[in-house]
């Protein structure tokens, strides 16, 4: 069995990002529930990514959204993130709520409309620069409602020039990661559907391209950590997006649908020795807090990543190795489940201690006053979210 100081080495180096945007308000395209206490500003996103981090010990960065974190000085934005105790992650650009967008971006026929959406795009890494960040991440919700309603071939050709020239705009240490989505908004093909088609951009982009798994954006019974795994193989895996689905992009807390997935996904990682930062790999959240206070459900689901990863540490791969190799697919699955079935609270509890940390972040920020102090402080003033 895999030596617990080796396993607690491992995930007291584990990295988790959270994204800016699951601080604000947040929902579905039905509604939007405000609730008191919700940032009114970037710094203050920042701010509580900064009380997670303290609590948990494996959050150290937040990722910004533009332009939903605007600001007019984004160097002075990265000192205020230091001052806190993290620092900025992956920069989301936006080019899905602008009524220019309604037939695409980067994919529109519309030269004017590409060319608004690239530069969006190159202003991005500009904030990069600015701020230290080294991964672009980019999602576009281009795509068709209707057969016939643009050339799909034509599209793919808008979309490959605007990731050429946005990568040629990279700096030598800065990443572009491209996600992808089955469907939503567009309801008859997405140009960037699957991990397959970001895959061959990526790849036709040049060393600085990674895909970025969404957990949400597949089809039903979709074998996730099959993917990962192949991409881990390629090189090509740079990022992912941690949440929940139930039937469609749900974006509820990362392992709150199928806790299993979640284990099977962190299992290839660790499989795969890319569990560290220094492989590169930019684990983050995203995430809808629709109905649930914002801070508490995203350290819950820093503590759901760190419970399967915790179990996956523990699989004894050199007995699944030999299950596996002498065909022995009961004792092989066994191996796994036995790894699963384990409960690693204790042991997070103990690390966390150990770190000087309270063992159960949920209690310590139920009892640390900050909710009631960020209800009084951000009583007035416009309450920041997505935008929807």
């Amino acid at each position: 069995m895999p030596d617990p100081t080796t396993v607690k080495a491992a995930l007291a180096a584990q990295a988790i990002e959270t994204p800016s945007w699951a601080f604000g308000n947040s929902g579905t395209r039905f509604k939007v529930f405000a609730q008191p206490g919700v940032p009114r500003t970037p710094e203050e996103k920042i701010a509580d990514a900064a009380v997670v981090h303290r609590l948990t010990g494996v959050a150290p960065s937040v990722a910004l959204h533009v332009p939903w974190d605007a600001v007019e000085d984004y160097a002075k934005l990265n000192l205020f993130a230091q001052d806190a105790g993290v620092r900025i992650g992956a920069i989301n650009t936006n080019v899905f709520q602008d009524d220019d967008y309604k037939l695409g971006s980067v994919t529109n026929a519309d030269p004017r409309i590409r060319r608004k959406a690239t530069d969006h795009l190159l202003e991005a890494v500009s904030i990069m620069d600015a701020t230290g960040s080294r991964d672009l991440k980019l999602w576009f919700a281009d795509g068709l409602n209707y057969p016939g309603q643009d050339d799909l071939r034509d599209r793919q050709e808008r979309l490959s020039a605007a990731l050429h020239e946005t990568y040629d705009r990279l700096g030598a240490n800065q990443r572009m990661l491209l996600e992808y989505k089955l469907f939503e908004p567009a309801f008859y093909a997405t140009d960037v559907p699957d991990w397959g088609t970001s895959f061959a951009h990526c790849v036709e982009l040049g060393p600085k391209a990674f895909v970025c798994i969404d957990t949400g954006h597949h089809a039903p019974g979709t074998n996730i950590e099959f993917i990962v795994a192949f991409l881990l193989r390629q090189g090509k895996l740079g990022a992912f997006d941690f949440n929940s689905r139930f039937y469609a992009d749900d974006d509820l807390m990362a392992g709150a649908a199928d806790p299993f997935q979640l284990f099977r996904i962190m299992y290839e990682i660790v499989r795969g020795e890319a569990l560290e930062p220094s492989y590169g790999i930019n684990f983050m959240l995203d995430q809808c807090h629709n109905i649930e206070a914002k801070i508490p459900a995203i350290i819950r689901s820093v503590m759901n990543i760190q419970e399967a990863t915790a179990k996956a540490l523990l699989v004894d791969r050199g007995a699944l190795r030999d299950a596996q190799q002498s065909g022995d697919v009961l004792s092989a699955n066994g191996v796994l489940m036995d790894a699963y079935n384990t409960d690693v609270r204790p042991l997070l509890r103990e690390l966390r201690e150990e770190s000087g940390r309270d063992p159960d972040p949920l209690a310590a920020y139920h009892r640390s006053g900050y909710q009631a102090q960020i209800e009084s402080d951000r009583a007035h003033g416009q309450q920041a979210g997505w935008n929807a």
